[in-house]
């Protein structure tokens, strides 16, 4: 469990310091959240992003089709758990 205590909950001890910092607390801390057990997809590309690049349509295509077949797997593991 990334930064929780043996025996405790993943988030106690987040919990646990927000309740101890409450009153001089100001605003969100969203940007500490733990990380999870699986790294977020990448999309490998065969040259580095340039702002002058030519082939940004290109690689749009291959995001959003790296982004579908993600979605096609989640649906279809939806689907394969209903069936059962």
């Amino acid at each position: 469990m990334a930064g929780g205590e043996p025996g405790k909950g993943l988030y106690d001890h987040l919990y646990r310091r927000f309740f101890e910092q409450r009153d001089s607390h100001d605003g969100y801390s969203f940007q500490e959240a733990p990380g999870g057990s699986a790294a977020p997809p990448t999309v490998t590309f065969s040259e580095k992003l340039r702002w002058w690049i030519l082939n940004r349509g290109q690689r749009r295509k291959k995001i959003l089709a790296e982004r579908d077949r993600l979605q096609r797997e989640i649906l279809q593991i939806k689907n394969t758990g209903r069936s059962k």
